[in-house]
């Protein structure tokens, strides 16, 4: 056994190697002497190895944008200039970028000052990056490239001439003149900002903290003495084997559920999350998944996996040995997963409603989450004494856990109504039905609510009562969303208001914007007519992130009025009809993209102005989003 895991680690060394460099950077400049107060064009050049791509100076996050800096005493200042990027969807991080591949150059306008010493002038450009293919992306990198000129007050001044295609880069990224700048139809524009500020360090932390909250289950907590037991009172081998056998249990957790995000990953597709995520047929069949798994929880029917499994896992599990240790994990995971899978369900499908490595990444940071107290206590053993014991406790956790996942069962059932709009879920049924599920735990817990877990005789404890006023505060503070009033984040997880206008009236007045509905012909007819521009906002019936856009980000005082000097369409692309699979279709071929939320600016001959993608919580980035359209409306007007 020894040797096969020899083998092992001696098959993972190229890992650890010397990293790849797929790209070489080189400054070139266009004289050899330049008077002072001149200025000379640089030529950033990078020669990109095959199958590889670095990211624009002005892509969209997550992926890191490309930055270049040259700073010199002798500089007064430098203009950069990038070529046309390659803009499309990117599989790995979910959203539209903009990619250079094979080689690209950059144009530096280096203005010299005008008391710049005579003699040898050694410039140094500074250019910052993140390169990437189609399976997996290095870290980001810094890389210097030098060239050097004569300064000469003698010498002949050279002509700086920008060749066409190229754009300047303003590092504000206040309104990029890429997409300042109409563009021809059927062409995608580089997108206005970096709006798509990435949540994936907090998807992880709760997925690590999911992990760790599974300890506290009826199916986890009580197997954690005897685990940890058994690797540091093995009679047949010392401490330091008994960290190892720990540490191959924890593998065996670690292995499984990133496993399954890995099968998720297969089986999805880059391109199929989106759809994955959207299909009321997908939400259908996880909201039943989560009724059974709430309504086992409550003590309704108990969940097994089939027994014979489960022997054979263990009787491998039971001949010893570091492959045995192994087998021990992964059947610990199948036999604790009645109560795991209500937290791992809902991780998953965040994280499938993503894209890229977010169902891998996701799934082993939880396990992580889940193995780690196993290991410590390996290290620690002492600290068994004070863990608390099983009892009553574990029995709450797992009836309130049950009362949550019935809760998160009725989102899915409304995406999938919204979705093929039966509306048989209206917004007072959701949170009605909300504001009993989430108060039900609380009187359970106050002891209100006689089910398993807490007796007559059972006191009050402080912790006890705090969990239950947590719940009972979230439950009586959802009732104003039952008439009319806006929940704030929580609205982008609840249907819609049938008047989608009162949400973003205040203080009583009538909401300004007035949306079209998937009638995009007719929204450039009405633009023409009145002279503006037209909002186009690609959203879903279930999408999450347009909901809270729509809610929270268009009403702000400093968006809502900006929003008025626009013709405003929502067009539909996660519906059944044969609207959505236009609009659908339209997004694609026009932006090369179907994630949602989508935004673009365009004129009524279809030039497209700007684009923005994905969920922003700055305004700045929105607002100078829009602004990028409002500017060029007015200048339009005043030619």
């Amino acid at each position: 056994m020894m040797r096969r895991l020899a083998v092992f680690i001696l098959a993972l060394a190229p890992l650890f190697g010397k990293a790849p460099d797929p790209v070489q950077w080189t400054l070139t400049l266009n004289a050899k002497s330049a008077p002072p107060g001149s200025h000379v064009l640089g030529r950033l050049s990078a020669k990109i190895d095959a199958g590889w791509h670095l990211y624009s100076l002005t892509t969209p996050k997550p992926p890191i944008a490309t930055t270049v800096v040259l700073e010199n005493p002798a500089v007064a200042g430098v203009r950069i200039y990038q070529p046309k990027p390659v803009v499309k969807l990117d599989p790995s991080f979910g959203v539209n970028t903009e990619t250079f591949a094979d080689d690209v150059t950059i144009l530096l306008d280096i203005e010299l000052k005008k008391d710049a010493p005579a003699g040898p002038l050694d410039l140094t450009a500074s250019a910052r990056y993140q390169c990437c293919n189609d399976t997996s992306c290095l870290p980001p990198k810094r890389k210097p490239a030098s060239a050097t000129i004569n300064i000469d007050p003698s010498a002949k001044v050279e002509t700086i001439a920008i060749p066409p295609g190229y754009t300047e880069f303003h590092p504000a990224a206040e309104a990029s003149s890429a997409t300042s700048t109409a563009a021809a139809p059927g062409t995608a524009p580089a997108p206005a900002t970096a709006p798509q500020s990435s949540s994936f360090g907090l998807f992880l932390l709760t997925a690590f903290g999911a992990g760790l909250a599974a300890i506290f289950t009826p199916c986890v907590f009580p197997m954690i003495p005897f685990t940890v037991s058994y690797f540091i009172n093995r009679q047949s081998g010392n401490r330091r084997d008994g960290i190892l056998q720990a540490i191959l249990f924890c593998l065996g957790i670690i292995v499984l559920f990133t496993g399954l995000g890995a099968l998720t990953k297969a089986i999805a597709g880059p391109f199929g999350v989106v759809q994955l995520g959207n299909s009321p047929w997908v939400n259908s069949f996880i909201a039943l998944v989560f009724i059974v798994f709430g309504l086992s929880l409550l003590g309704a029917f108990e969940l097994t996996l089939p027994s014979g499994l489960l022997t054979r896992l263990n009787q491998a599990s039971e001949q010893g040995g570091y492959l045995g240790t192994l087998l021990m994990g992964l059947t610990f995971t199948l036999t604790s997963f009645a109560c795991i899978g209500p937290i791992v369900g809902p991780l998953l499908v965040a994280s499938v409603q993503t894209s890229g490595l977010q169902p891998v990444i996701g799934m082993a940071a939880f396990a992580t989450g889940l193995a780690l107290p196993f290991f410590v206590l390996a290290l620690f053993p002492s600290y068994l004494q004070k863990l608390p014991k099983s009892g009553g406790w574990l029995m709450r956790v797992k009836v309130v856990l049950g009362f949550v996942v019935l809760a998160i069962s009725i989102k899915y059932l409304s995406s999938a109504d919204q979705v093929l709009q039966t509306n048989l879920i209206s917004r007072e049924m959701f949170l009605a039905s909300w504001v009993v599920l989430f108060a039900l735990p609380g009187l359970y817990l106050l002891g209100f609510l006689r089910l398993e877990g807490i007796k007559p005789e059972d006191g009050l404890g402080v912790g006890r009562m705090l969990t239950a006023a947590l719940f009972l505060i979230f439950s009586i503070s959802l009732l104003p969303g039952l008439f009319g009033s806006s929940l704030g984040n929580i609205e982008a997880f609840i249907p819609v208001q049938a008047k989608s206008g009162s949400l973003l009236a205040s203080g009583g007045e009538a909401a300004a914007p007035v949306w079209m509905k998937n009638q995009y012909r007719e929204a450039l007819a009405k633009a023409r007519a009145e002279n503006k521009l037209v909002f186009i906002n690609f959203t879903g019936y279930a999408c999450t992130n347009c909901h809270w856009m729509k809610a929270n980000m268009f009403p702000r005082p400093d968006i809502a009025p900006l929003l008025k000097d626009f013709v405003l369409v929502d067009l539909y692309t996660d519906g059944t009809d044969q609207a959505s699979e236009e609009n659908q279709q339209l997004e694609e071929k026009r932006f090369g993209t179907v994630a949602i939320p989508y935004y673009a600016i365009l004129d009524p001959d279809e030039h497209v102005i700007a684009t923005f993608p994905g969920l922003t919580r700055n305004a700045v980035e929105f607002v100078n989003f829009l602004k990028s359209g409002s500017n060029t409306k007015l200048a339009s007007k005043n030619t």
